[in-house]
């Protein structure tokens, strides 16, 4: 029954968000890097990283959608479908606030609700966080990710980063 639920949520995920970057983000400008020329930043920048997330995960770009793959580098927060469905508590509890996530919550809590204290210390953790979820983070791929981790935690460092 689990792996039915874990290819019913992945199929759900795939096709969603794609749906979500035609109908929601259609007036964003896509980035227009490739996954390569993000291992050309210095190695400890957030660039870097997510040169390493795509590579390592063997992802693409989503055009649009990559203040996602930051997210998950700068919240450490895995891929795994539990993983998705916690980033999106996490970015409730940051205050986003979007019908694709309510969705998310909606649908992955009741189809997998044995993560449900997962999602809730996620929950916890982005309201814990400065607010982060409407940075536009392109301006910020040279910067180290340690700094940006830690500027979402304290406020003499988040001073750099516009709100």
């Amino acid at each position: 029954m689990r792996g039915l639920r874990l290819k019913f949520m992945l199929w759900l995920y795939d096709h969603s968000s794609r749906i979500y970057a035609k109908i929601f983000k259609a007036g964003k400008t896509p980035w227009g890097i490739a996954k390569e020329e993000f291992l050309q930043y210095p190695k400890n920048s957030l660039g870097y990283k997510l040169g390493e997330f795509y590579r390592d995960k063997g992802f693409d770009v989503m055009p649009t959608l990559e203040n996602h793959d930051v997210f998950h580098i700068l919240t450490e927060t895995d891929t795994q479908i539990k993983d998705e469905i916690a980033m999106q508590y996490l970015l409730f509890g940051n205050s986003k606030l979007s019908l694709y996530l309510i969705g998310m919550l909606l649908v992955g809590t009741f189809i997998f609700p044995e993560h449900f204290r997962y999602y809730r210390s996620s929950y916890r953790k982005g309201q814990a966080m400065k607010k982060f979820h409407h940075l536009e983070f392109k301006e910020y791929l040279h910067m180290n990710v340690q700094v940006l981790r830690q500027s979402f935690y304290t406020k003499h460092i988040y001073a750099y980063i516009k709100n």
